[in-house]
């Protein structure tokens, strides 16, 4: 959605979309806003509590009935599990989705991860399809002015047309850039440390799991680290996205940094900053 600086101000209910890498700011972004009249809207919880809930809650059972012990109350129904999923810990989609290498070192083989993946793929395009009713519901029912879309990373990779026209008829995108090469440094970093569910395209992932095997002398995906691919993995997923993002931000939305997203603290700077946005945007286009 395309607006001029006049139409912005004039927009009495704003919807706008996050767009970028997890640990650009994007989630404490929305989470800030709650406290100034806005519904923060995210894709990963709605993913993880609606459209993956029960193949979650059936992987957690099926490590639960190898215990005996734990087997033999589940099947007399004495105990339940629960998906516990929050919008700042994604940990129950994270394992579900998992990472890719040795079964005995914790990874997902290679059938089964692409399985998940595509059932992860399917979950976020549902998630993105119902934003135009949460907008709705989130005025109507809960009263608040402006709504925010908080969307996964992986939007740019899940090579859906559809679903970005859908955003970009219902929502304003703001593409929020990593600032500098020490920033895109320090997400690698952050995703090593604190990682969240990892989407890959299948064109893509079947390429470099070709160059991390051959490059290790390896033959199959079962005999990787998990631990070891994914940190070799997840650069290359960053560097593949950014034009991808930008493919999507050029045409129809608009870019601001991450060092710029550091300095709201309220719902004023926000708006400050969407219309420095939209500005800037005026004097180049």
């Amino acid at each position: 959605m395309k607006l001029t600086l006049e139409q912005f101000r004039a927009w009495e209910n704003k919807s706008i979309t996050l767009l970028g890498m997890s640990g650009v700011g994007k989630t404490h972004l929305a989470t800030t806003l709650r406290r100034y009249n806005w519904f923060h809207y995210s894709g990963d919880y709605r993913i993880g509590t609606h459209y993956l809930n029960e193949d979650i809650l059936d992987l957690i059972k099926l490590q639960a009935m190898k215990v005996p012990f734990l087997r033999g109350l589940l099947r007399k129904d004495w105990i339940y599990i629960r998906n516990n999923i929050k919008v700042d810990d994604l940990g129950p989609i994270l394992c579900f989705v998992g990472k890719l290498g040795n079964p005995e070192l914790g990874g997902v083989p290679l059938k089964e991860f692409k399985h998940r993946q595509a059932l992860y793929r399917e979950a976020e395009i549902a998630a993105m399809r119902d934003v135009p009713s949460f907008i709705q519901k989130s005025q109507a029912i809960y009263g608040y002015q402006h709504f925010i879309n908080d969307v996964g990373g992986s939007l740019c990779d899940i090579e859906s047309p559809e679903v970005i026209e859908l955003l970009d008829r219902h929502s304003l995108i703001l593409y929020i850039q990593a600032s500098d090469q020490r920033q895109e440094e320090l997400l690698v970093e952050r995703a090593v440390e604190d990682p969240k569910p990892l989407y890959f395209r299948p064109a893509f992932l079947d390429q470099q799991l070709a160059i991390y095997l051959r490059e290790n002398g390896l033959d199959y995906a079962a005999e990787m680290d998990p631990d070891a691919f994914t940190r070799w993995v997840f650069p290359r997923l960053f560097r593949s996205r950014i034009p991808r993002y930008e493919a999507i931000t050029e045409p129809l939305g608009y870019s601001v940094s991450s060092q710029e997203v550091e300095q709201v603290r309220d719902d004023q700077d926000f708006i400050e900053l969407l219309e420095r946005a939209i500005t800037r945007d005026g004097q180049t286009g």
